[in-house]
């Protein structure tokens, strides 16, 4: 039984993959759980995430740290790279860059989607966007390209 789990992963794409973490079928990435954060929605070339920041993830001066921006938005842009990538294929973070434009507040619901402007043999990549659930304001804005990879049977989704 094992072994066919691994043999239907092995065949799965990208958003395929995303679909199973969203479905339940799979544990998504701890850090989500860590970082209060989900998967929402998984599109090919657009992936949705929602969180909450905490007062737990607080920088010195009592707002919401920049790598809790960072980290959403980086998930959801490369999980959109993902999304368009084949079996036996898969991608990680070559470089990004997020603007924040005003703090969020604690507690407050946001929505973070990435969309996919190149996906290509060896790169991706993708644009993303932190805006309140509730209030409809852009809280920042990244970007990102990523690595594409060709992974082994191992080191499959």
């Amino acid at each position: 039984m094992a072994d066919q789990a691994e043999a239907q992963r092995a065949r799965a794409s990208g958003l395929q993959a995303l679909r199973t973490i969203i479905d339940g079928g799979r544990e998504g990435p701890a850090i989500s759980k860590v970082l209060n954060f989900r998967m929402e929605s998984a599109e090919e070339g657009e992936v949705t995430f929602v969180g909450t920041p905490l007062p737990d993830f607080a920088n010195p001066a009592g707002t919401v740290h920049g790598g809790w921006y960072g980290t959403v938005l980086d998930s959801c842009m490369t999980c959109a790279v993902l999304s368009r990538l084949p079996a036996g294929r898969g991608c990680t973070t070559l470089e990004f860059k997020v603007n924040i434009l005003r703090p969020i507040p604690y507690g407050t619901e946001v929505r973070a989607t990435g969309r996919t402007q190149h996906v290509g043999r060896r790169t991706g990549v993708a644009v993303g966007e932190l805006v309140g659930v509730a209030d409809g304001r852009l809280y920042a804005t990244g970007s990102t390209t990523c690595a594409v990879l060709e992974l082994s049977p191992d080191e499959m989704f």
